[in-house]
This record gives C-alpha cells, sequence and structure tokens, in this order.
C-alpha cells in the first residue's frame, strides 16, 4: 500500500509557538492559566494539565484570581480579557497567533473608521469572539453563503470583510463576490493564514489522487473539520481521527494508496505514530 503524509500536516507557526510558551511558563511559574485551552488538541492540553497548568473560561473565573501568570490562547480573546488581566495585576502572557493579532488590528481601525465590519466563520469559534472583542462598532458575523445572502446593511457605511484565519478559501471568495454584488463600497481584507490555504491546497490534491485519506486533528480544530470537508468532497473514504486509537487499520490496509493529513494543532507524534502504523 502507498502511504502519502500531506508536506503541510501538523504544527502551523501560531500553534507551535503558542504551545513553546505555555511549557515555558509551566516549568518556570508554580501559578499559571491559560485562558482558554491554549490550542484545540485534547492531548497537549492534558500535558500543560499534568504540569499544573489550569484552563479558565470565564471572566468570572478570571476576576476569581487574584495572583499568577494568565497565557492568552493561541485564538485570542477580547480586549476585555486584557483589561481585566491588568486590572487584577496579574502577569500577562501573550501567546495569541500573530495572524490572529493582526485581525484585532484591523477591525479596531476600521470600525473605528465609521466602517461596518463583516467577520466571514464561525459565531461559537473562541477566535471569533475574540475577534468581536476589537470591533468598537458595528459588526456583522456571516457563517456560510447563505447568511451572505440574507445580508442586509445599510449602504451609507463602507463595509470591511475580515475573515478567520481557519476559514475555507473557496468558501470566503464565494461569500465576498455574493456581497461585492450588494452595492456596498467594501474593503476586502484576506485575514485567512497562508498555512491554513497551503494545507486546504495540498489536501484537495492528495484527496483527487488517492483512495482513502485520513484527517488528524482534535475534534474541535477548526481548520481540521475544513480539511476533512475539502478532503471529503474529493474522497469518499476520508476519515477523521484524534489519536491511532480511532482507527480501523483493517479497513485503511484495504486501499491501495493512502493519505494522511493534520489540522495545524496536532502534535507530530500523533502524526508519525498514524504514519507508522499505516506503513507496517
Amino acid at each position: 500500500m502507498e502511504v502519502v503524509l500531506a508536506k503541510t500536516a501538523g504544527f502551523c507557526f501560531g500553534v507551535k509557538r503558542a504551545i513553546d510558551v505555555a511549557f515555558k511558563e509551566a516549568d518556570q511559574n508554580k501559578k499559571v492559566y491559560t485562558f482558554g485551552s491554549i490550542i484545540h488538541n485534547e492531548e497537549v492540553v492534558n500535558e500543560l494539565a499534568d504540569k499544573g497548568v489550569e484552563v479558565i473560561h470565564t471572566k468570572e473565573e478570571l476576576k476569581g484570581i487574584s495572583e499568577g501568570t494568565i497565557i492568552i490562547r493561541s485564538h485570542g480573546v477580547s480586549k476585555e480579557i486584557y483589561d481585566i488581566i491588568h486590572a487584577q495585576g496579574l502577569k500577562l502572557v501573550d501567546a495569541t497567533c500573530p495572524y490572529v493579532l493582526k485581525i484585532h488590528k484591523l477591525v479596531k481601525e476600521q470600525s473605528e473608521k465609521n466602517h461596518s465590519i463583516i467577520i466571514v466563520g464561525n459565531d461559537m469559534h473562541p477566535e471569533v469572539e475574540g475577534i468581536i472583542g476589537w470591533c468598537m462598532g458595528n459588526f456583522t458575523i456571516v457563517k456560510d453563503i447563505e447568511d451572505a445572502k440574507k445580508l442586509d446593511l445599510s449602504l451609507d457605511k463602507p463595509v470591511s470583510i475580515v475573515a478567520q484565519t481557519t476559514y475555507n478559501y473557496k468558501k470566503f471568495e464565494d461569500i465576498v463576490e455574493i456581497i461585492s454584488k450588494k452595492g456596498y463600497d467594501i474593503n476586502v481584507l484576506n485575514t485567512i493564514c497562508n498555512a491554513t490555504q497551503e494545507r486546504q491546497s495540498e489536501v484537495k490534491e492528495l484527496a483527487k489522487a488517492l483512495d482513502a485519506m485520513i484527517v488528524i486533528g482534535g475534534q474541535h480544530s477548526s481548520n481540521t473539520q475544513k480539511l476533512y470537508e475539502i478532503s471529503k468532497l474529493e474522497c469518499e473514504n476520508t476519515y477523521y481521527i484524534q489519536t491511532l486509537r480511532d482507527l480501523d487499520l483493517n479497513k485503511i490496509k484495504s486501499f491501495r494508496s493512502v493519505g494522511i493529513t493534520a489540522g495545524a494543532s496536532t502534535p507530530n507524534n500523533i502524526i508519525k505514530e498514524v504514519h507508522t502504523a499505516c506503513q507496517n
């Protein structure tokens, strides 16, 4: 059986940076917290928990902490969370992905210019929740093409469009095209990160060429879900797993060729384990 490992599989720059920051702080300080899971991968979060790093999820929990280090997760947070950390006198360590920080800056600047902000993404995702917290005025979440078709904003204000960094690039293009036909004065800011676009392009090509695809990543990982969706459209035999335990090797070994890719928050040891098992 031919086994092809995607070149782009595994940690992206922003995720690796966040993990390195978190483990460094865990080794150097006693009371360390992350606001939300540092990345969307249970294995990594559990490793940090073993080192004493606690995950907090709400403003109320944050306000109840009087000392220690707060690490901002890779997905970023709202301006309000920064303000609370400073007000509590806590040590702030910012592990937000630089691509996400760029979006925070853009929506703040554009909304201060009195632009309506459109955020293309999943309104339940922590990255989008964080972006919302930097909008100084009107904002609208567009989840999909149906939302874009229903969009009805005032024509009196310019519109700036940004995207969740892990959004499907082709869908983003389709949504922008729909919005551009509504007569708004639009400013399109493509904020989908390069690593996301490269992964999505690669998985599409692999899925077209191979008999089966394995997509590895956390259940709550947005970028992994997008990889799975893209692969599934091209290759019916696409399997979404978190670790080797979730994989039916007997089924996989019935195919002549198998591709393996992984989301941006999937550790290399998990990818290697799956790759080795498929080759043996």
